[in-house]
């Protein structure tokens, strides 16, 4: 089965949000999104930058094609303003994280359309608990044969990047010691998780074509990677992310992304070496990372090198500094700092339930929405 790439232009970006509709008096989720959609679709038709999910307390906000990550997170600022005037009229709050912290999976409701009616078919009870929320960002592609490549590089970084994003240590009301429940929940699906590290496209396209044959997968899209090649947008898309609480975060840890992508390009046009590490590396590393967060030791290289995620990021921040220049990212690359200093959202809404409730974490999170940054 041939899978046909698009090539885009070199680095630009696109960023995707989900987020939660909250009920303003609860604080639980409320199942709107067809209500929201509706009254935001004009007369041209539907919103172009609100999506619905499979989970109809959900809303995702999408950018545009750009060449800054600063001008997606514009795209993304005037869809929440867009979504605003009526989500405040329902009494509904926007908010996110990687997951709700008390919110029951078996009370929220399917979308109707067949593509998730038949996810949840095929998958049952792990299907109906994905109440989870993600940030996926695309960094465009010119090249076919630097997909692969690329991934594979990406992949001995993924997990600081799942760390650094870690939003979602509840999961049905309890505290789960995990900064990164929702990376836990979403791999048990079948065709999500650490991709496979193919070298050649060739071989890219043996499995889309068993797995299609098998009835694994109707399309390229069911494949729901941490890290997957966009065939049909000419992208990387990086979907190992939690969803941030705060625009800020976002676009942090979507510049960090931009950055290491346009980085390995660079080392590819040189003719340099990507790094890589093997498989059985990339799942120990996805586990510290879900499990402990920023405390996360993370394996380096195929030596078995180890470094706490911390000081990883330090350097890559220091490394990758020109890099975030030439694409025009240096104010949100800095702000990883921020996360480096502050602690993630993990951390934070640890704090909040110590001192207070698990409603209380939910207000801390529609805060920090209304915010843009953390508190």
């Amino acid at each position: 089965m041939i899978v046909p790439f698009a090539p885009s232009e070199r680095s630009t970006v696109g960023i995707e949000w989900e987020l939660q509709l909250v009920d303003a008096d609860s604080g639980d989720l409320r199942q709107a999104a067809g209500t929201v959609l509706e009254r935001l679709t004009g007369p041209d038709g539907p919103h172009p930058n609100v999506h619905p999910e499979l989970l109809l307390n959900t809303v995702e906000v999408v950018s545009g094609v750009n060449r800054t990550v600063g001008g997606a997170g514009h795209d993304l600022e005037r869809a929440i303003a867009d979504l605003r005037p009526i989500t405040d009229s329902l009494r509904i709050e926007l908010a996110s994280a990687g997951t709700h912290p008390f919110a029951r999976p078996a009370y929220q409701r399917v979308t109707d359309k067949e593509r998730y009616a038949t996810l949840i078919d095929r998958t049952r009870w792990w299907g109906r608990q994905m109440l989870l929320y993600g940030v996926h960002v695309h960094v465009g592609i010119e090249d076919r044969d630097k997909v692969l490549p690329l991934i594979g590089a990406l992949m001995t970084r993924f997990a600081h990047l799942q760390s650094l994003a870690a939003s979602s240590p509840f999961w049905g009301g309890e505290d789960t010691g995990y900064a990164s429940n929702r990376a836990m929940m979403f791999q048990q699906l079948p065709t999500a998780g650490v991709p496979y590290m193919f070298r050649r496209w060739e071989d890219l396209e043996r499995y889309v074509e068993d797995m299609t044959r098998t009835g694994v997968i109707d399309t390229f899209s069911e494949l729901r990677w941490d890290v997957r090649p966009s065939p049909g947008l000419g992208t990387i898309e990086v979907r190992v992310c939690d969803a941030a609480t705060n625009l800020q975060e976002v676009l942090a840890v979507s510049a960090l992304t931009h950055c290491l992508v346009e980085h390995y390009s660079a080392m590819l046009d040189a003719g340099e070496e990507l790094p890589r590490v093997p498989p059985w590396f990339v799942a120990e590393n996805k586990w510290r990372s879900a499990r402990y967060g920023m405390d996360a030791i993370l394996i380096l290289d195929d030596a078995g090198e180890e470094e706490l995620v911390t000081d990883t990021v330090a350097e890559m921040l220091v490394e990758l500094a020109p890099v975030a220049e030439r694409l025009g990212c240096a104010a949100e690359l800095a702000d990883v700092q921020r996360i480096l200093d502050g602690g993630a959202s993990y951390q934070r809404q640890l704090k909040v339930a110590e001192r207070g409730t698990l409603d209380a974490v939910v207000a801390s999170m529609v805060a920090e929405m209304r915010a843009g940054h953390p508190l």
